[in-house]
């Protein structure tokens, strides 16, 4: 298997285009960051392969999250990601979860948003009710109501690796597409072990070695979390000082968790005092101008 890398490729003749994307450190950066039951972890790992698809689709850069919540005893699973495969996610759940639950089990009344932020333009925000057996039913839904392109994915997780597998159906004249039928039923054969073992030119290779595919060069796709100290400070600063103060005389220290990748950022009296006086000067200096 091919760590962390997800391959685009196009059917020469044939109106479909696909992806398939392999996730192991990057996964384990995700899953490991608490202590999820396993049926979470496996969740965890389709929701983020899911992701990595969706974020090779973007056309512009920027950012995308795949959020499911619902009203069972998991409230929150969510991916984000952006256009450079930077991918981190975090899952929130009160009690035991059984390891053969199925998603309804697990969510509830739910949804799927999908946002997507792009760095120039205006932000879209896509939703999808989480009603069918698996996430890769629901988020196809999603693409043939968003884009109107017949879409199919398979996703696969062992709590250790993740992979998938995206086909859909490119822009013609609205016919129906024999080519796109024949290459899901072709790639509906795959196996989860071979998807999570083989590499993938490997995989494509059984699945279409009677076919013309062309390959574009593989994209690395990584775990990579935006918090921060600094990100951390600056929102101590959103908190009035002797509110701070007040919490900081009962705890002893101000600590900021990032639930993402579980680092700490702890803040003693001489780090908050710090904190206050530059903010004051700053703001000083922007009035004196």
């Amino acid at each position: 298997m091919n760590k962390d890398t997800l391959y685009r490729y196009l059917f020469e003749n044939a109106d479909v285009r696909g992806e398939l994307v392999q996730l192991a450190d990057a996964y384990q950066s995700v899953v490991n960051a608490h202590e999820y039951p396993p049926v979470l972890r496996h969740f965890l790992g389709e929701l983020m392969a899911a992701t990595s698809l969706l974020t090779a689709t973007l056309k512009f850069s920027g950012d995308i999250a795949v959020q499911v919540q619902g009203d069972g005893p998991v409230s929150l699973a969510v991916i984000n990601g952006n256009n450079n495969q930077e991918l981190r996610g975090v899952a929130r759940w009160d009690g035991e979860l059984a390891n053969n639950a199925s998603l309804g089990e697990l969510f509830g009344n739910g949804y799927i948003v999908i946002t997507l932020t792009p760095d120039e333009g205006e932000r879209y925000q896509g939703v999808v009710a989480l009603d069918k057996p698996t996430l890769a039913e629901c988020l196809q839904d999603y693409f043939e109501k968003s884009e109107q392109l017949p879409t199919r994915l398979w996703l696969f997780a062992d709590g250790e690796r993740a992979a998938g597998i995206f086909l859909q159906v490119l822009p013609t004249d609205g016919q129906h597409n024999e080519d796109y039928d024949h290459l899901t039923t072709l790639t509906a054969t795959i196996k989860q072990e071979e998807m999570l073992e083989l590499p993938a030119e490997e995989v494509l290779h059984r699945l279409y070695h009677e076919e013309q595919v062309r390959l574009f060069d593989p994209i690395g796709v990584s775990f990579k979390c935006t918090c921060s100290r600094e990100r951390s400070a600056a929102a101590i600063l959103t908190i009035a000082k002797d509110e701070i103060l007040e919490l900081f005389n009962e705890q002893g220290q101000i600590e900021m968790g990032c639930e993402y990748c579980n680092s700490h950022y702890r803040f003693d009296a001489i780090d908050i005092e710090a904190l206050y006086a530059n903010a004051g000067l700053s703001q000083q200096s922007v009035t004196k101008q």
